[in-house]
């Protein structure tokens, strides 16, 4: 990271600007169920330049205040960038009464709703800014232990790059970055997709499949650490990349939404590297080697479907994580 200079010299009113990539999955198998509810998943998540930006600045009063501009939003404890906030003063509160509460502003650029992280990305500033304010100095894995209370995303979202995640997804190794691709992004506006009701639809219909038993989980688990994917990853190979991409909740989301299903036919018809939904979707993104390539994938896929409501991010993908802003 780069120095870490607050803007304010007195002590009660710093402030910092940070940056928030959104996240990808390269790849998203369940491999069953685990006791406390949630599934047994190996993942290889990627962080993208596309990011939300944050102002954490602490404000002189005992509360938490949150302000977005993106209505969609909301600015109370349902928000898990005031979350993040709340259980920072509850892990240390004589700091929190020394410095007293914090201003949240987001700058929403990644879309909402749409299986790219920007809850737990913004979540993952909050908790980076209070540790820098509060001077708390805290390590990233402490921060990340810290994320991983709040959602299974946030650990990787404080670290970013390229990383394989097992458990609920809180648990990574880092791979070698991956910051010569690009891809462009598309949702449509007026589609959402509940990420329980997609976990949910796998357990019914493919729960007979799942590994009960933790060798199985951890035989599994290594299988990919050793697997073509991450071969492709550690050569740089951008085309195996593509053809490697697989997100176990296409099986149900696919059949269940036909826009989403037709988006991932256009961007394979235009003979991207690779297309994927990402998390529980509706988003889908296609692979490109190139800006150039992006730029024309999204024009050839815009025209072929036509329709207003769906909506185009081009981004490079990236090794960074929460980052102060210079």
């Amino acid at each position: 990271m780069e120095s870490l200079n607050w803007v304010d010299s007195t002590p009660e009113m710093k402030s910092y600007s940070l940056i928030a990539p959104a996240k990808i999955n390269l790849y998203l198998e369940i491999i069953g169920d685990r006791p406390d509810g949630f599934h047994e998943l190996v993942m290889i998540l990627q962080s993208i330049e596309l990011a939300d930006r944050l102002q954490i600045k602490s404000n002189n009063t005992q509360k938490i205040s949150l302000h977005c501009n993106h209505p969609q939003l909301p600015a109370d404890r349902t928000n898990l960038a005031y979350r993040a906030a709340q259980l920072m003063c509850e892990e240390f509160p004589d700091i929190y009464d020394n410095y007293g509460g914090i201003d949240i502003t987001i700058e929403k650029n990644i879309p909402v709703a749409a299986g790219l992280a920007g809850g737990s990305t913004d979540a993952a500033a909050v908790l980076v800014g209070i540790n820098l304010i509060w001077e708390l100095g805290l390590t990233q894995p402490e921060l990340q232990e810290l994320g991983a209370k709040l959602g299974s995303d946030i650990p990787f979202c404080i670290s970013g790059g390229t990383a394989i995640a097992t458990g609920k997804g809180e648990q990574l190794d880092p791979l070698n970055d991956l910051d010569h691709l690009w891809v462009v992004l598309a949702k449509y506006n007026n589609l959402g997709i509940s990420t329980p009701w997609a976990y949910q639809a796998y357990r019914q219909q493919f729960g007979d499949t799942y590994v009960l038993d933790k060798e199985g989980i951890k035989s599994r688990t290594a299988q990919i650490h050793s697997g073509p994917l991450v071969s492709a990853i550690i050569h740089k190979d951008g085309a195996a990349i593509g053809k490697l991409l697989h997100n176990d909740l296409e099986k149900v989301v696919l059949p269940e939404i036909p826009q989403v299903a037709q988006l991932r036919r256009a961007f394979a018809e235009t003979g991207v590297l690779g297309t994927m939904m990402s998390g529980s979707g509706p988003t889908v993104f296609a692979l490109c080697e190139s800006e150039v390539r992006a730029q024309q994938v999204k024009q050839e896929v815009s025209e072929m479907i036509g329709d207003p409501e769906l909506n185009f991010w081009i981004s490079k993908l990236t090794s960074a994580g929460i980052q102060v802003a210079s």
